[in-house]
This record gives C-alpha cells, structure tokens and sequence, in this order.
C-alpha cells in the first residue's frame, strides 16, 4: 500500500462547468435587467408627464338648458331697464305736475289778490261818489239850483257815438279788450268816439282829461262820464240821455245801459 493512498488531498474538488455557465448567465441577466431599468428611469427623468383631463361633452338637452337660461337672463335685465325708464318717467312726470300745481296756485292767489283789490277801489270809489251826491244835493238844496240832466236829442256825431255803443250791449267785458265782441270801459269809449273820427287816448286816466270838464248837473249825450279823479280815473262810460249811461262795467255784468243813480259818477268831459 502506498504511503499516500490514505492521505486526503487539501485540494478542493473541482466544480462542474454547467453550474458556473448557469450562474453566469442569471448574473448578466440581472444585470441587463438593471441596464434596462436605468435607462428607462433616464428616459422618464428627461421627459415630463403629461396628464389630460376629459370633459364631459354637453348634450343637446344640457346645451339647450344653458341657452334658455342665457335668454333667461338676457330678457330679465331688459325688464330692469323698461321698469327703470318707466320710474324715471313716472318720477319726472310727478315733478313736473307738482311744479305746474305750483304756478297755478301762484297764479289763482295773485288773480284773487287782484280782484279784491279791483273790489276794494270800486267800494271806495262808491264811497266817495255817495259822499259826492250827497254834498251836491245839499248844495242845490241850499242854493235853489237844479240838478236835473240833459233830455234833448243827441244828433250828428253825438247821436252816432251813442247809437255806437247801444249796439254792443251784451258783449263781454274783458280786460283790455277792444272789440268787436268784447271790451273793457275805456276800449269800448275809444272804439265810439273812433266812428266820428275822434282819436281819444287808450286808457281811463287820459280820457277823463281828453275834453272840457263839464258839471255833471249839464250833461249832454255824448259825454264822457269818468269815475274816480282827472287824469287818475279807474272807470268811464258815455252818456246817452235821459239819466241814463253805457258803459262796460265788469266782468259779470259786460256792456249794460244803467241810471246815473246805479253808480254816480265823478265827473264828465265833453269832447264833441
């Protein structure tokens, strides 16, 4: 027996090629599969993502629901507007007619202030005529003399401006009228006296200091009768005989023919 036949080798037994081949290959697959992974996270890092959002599509109802809102509104705000125009018209309109109630009140109070003044003057001036008639009668009782008026018969220009001036009775009186349908006293007294080519001033005030001043015991048809002072008269009328005068006295009565003793003058003047 051999000396070395029991003694065991310290040499590692020999592995067999397959298993080596085996791992080997497991290795570079794993590390093809590191390769591979790499490179895609490479390529991932490089790139961004993209994320995309789908909208619902609108359907036809949803489409159509949204328009008839749109028309909704679109109609409301034109109801604002009209209802605004119409408050703004109805507020301008209230203005105007509070404004308007205004000046008419100005107006109605000024009228009234007028014609109590115009009613005031015409008492004051029957005052003094009654005063007058009364001082005058006892004057002529005192003296003897008479205070009776002419009766003779107008003729020429006088009977013209009388017949003149009885033709307008009934007519309206109006302040500042002048004729043909209505007058005021001196409008009517001018307006006679134009017929027979006498030119007498406009107003009461010139009229009563347009002749000789006559006493109003000696009147004759034709004159003009003047109440208040000369030259500061308010009224006149035309004497047309018999005691009897025309006159456009005011506004309720218009033209009328009256006695003396209705409303006695102040005095007379005598153009004709």
């Amino acid at each position: 027996m051999s000396h070395t036949a029991h003694i065991r080798s310290h040499r590692k037994p020999r592995r067999s090629t397959p298993k080596i081949s085996v791992r080997a290959g497991v290795a570079g697959g794993v590390l093809s599969t590191l390769a591979v992974a790499g490179a895609a996270g490479a390529a991932n890092a490089a790139e961004p993502v993209t994320q995309t959002v789908e909208l619902p599509t609108l359907t036809a109802d949803l489409a159509t629901q949204v328009a008839q809102s749109a028309d909704a509104t679109q109609q409301a705000a034109a109801n604002y507007e009209l209802q605004a125009e119409r408050d703004a018209a109805a507020a301008k309109a209230a203005k105007q007619a509070k404004s308007d109630l205004a000046d008419a009140k100005k107006k109605a109070e000024a009228t009234k202030k007028a014609e109590a003044a115009r009613r005031a003057a015409a008492e004051r001036a029957a005052s003094r005529s009654a005063e007058r008639a009364t001082l005058s009668a006892s004057a002529s009782a005192s003296t003897g003399t008479s205070t009776s008026t002419s009766t003779s018969t107008a003729t020429g220009s006088a009977a013209a401006v009388i017949a003149f001036v009885k033709a307008q009775i009934g007519d309206a009186y109006v302040s500042g009228g002048t004729g043909p349908n209505s007058w005021d006293c001196s409008g009517l007294v001018q307006a006679a006296f134009k017929q027979v080519g006498v030119s007498l001033p406009r107003v009461s005030q010139d009229q009563s200091t347009a002749g000789t001043q006559v006493s109003l015991s000696n009147l004759q048809p034709g004159d003009i009768l003047y109440w208040g002072g000369a030259g500061s008269a308010y009224h006149v009328g035309v004497y047309v005989g018999d005691g009897m005068f025309v006159g456009a006295q005011n506004p309720s009565t218009g033209v009328v023919e009256k006695p003396l003793s209705y409303d006695p003058p102040t005095g007379a003047v005598r153009v004709l």
